[in-house]
């Protein structure tokens, strides 16, 4: 195998992973786009969080969010909970790695709020705790996996929205992780905003 056809075979993997969750996810996304305005309409706000690619997903989803996606509009309430290296490093050096985001959500979360939960595995420990203490405030979750959904899958309320990609390779299972994103900010725009 030549070099370009490698390349070629990475676009083609990426085209039918999306096709495939386009056909699946459509429905929920959107569900989950209107959660997220009704709840940023409720002065809300919507925590992420993520290890590793999934952090930097909840950051930009954030980054998306508090300045603008593609039309001007005042910001809008979101915070990666990846980005305070003081809070991470004191909370996995005083208490354990799988607490980084579950402490800030206990601190940070209230009723109102959304919870949006990204691991490709569906079993990062941090997430899954994230996801518990969210359920413990009272908070809603958007859980974006991929794989099977691991354990995330199941720990799920039935009020949550899961956005499984099914397929097994992280790299296409991030490709279609921010695709949902910029879907998610298109949509929270257009029903803020209307328009095209």
């Amino acid at each position: 195998m030549d070099l370009i056809e490698r390349v070629n075979g990475h676009f083609l993997e990426s085209i039918a992973a999306k096709q495939e969750a386009m056909e699946l996810l459509s429905p929920p996304l959107a569900a989950a786009a209107e959660r997220m305005v009704a709840c940023l309409m409720n002065e809300g706000k919507i925590l992420a969080c993520g290890n590793g690619g999934s952090a930097a997903d909840a950051q930009h989803f954030a980054a998306e969010m508090l300045g603008r996606f593609e039309k001007e509009r005042p910001g809008l309430a979101a915070i990666s909970l990846a980005t305070d290296t003081s809070a991470l490093t004191a909370i996995g050096n005083d208490y354990d790695f799988d607490m980084i985001f579950s402490k800030q959500v206990r601190a940070l979360g209230h009723t109102n709020d959304l919870l949006l939960a990204i691991s490709t595995s569906g079993n990062s420990a941090n997430v899954i705790e994230a996801i518990y203490a969210a359920h413990e405030r009272g908070m809603g979750v958007i859980a974006l996996t991929g794989k099977d959904g691991g354990k995330i899958s199941e720990i799920l309320s039935p009020e949550d929205i899961q956005l499984n990609v099914p397929v097994l390779r992280t790299a296409r299972i991030q490709e279609v992780h921010i695709l949902l994103i910029h879907a998610l900010c298109d949509a929270i725009d257009y029903m803020l905003l209307g328009g095209e």
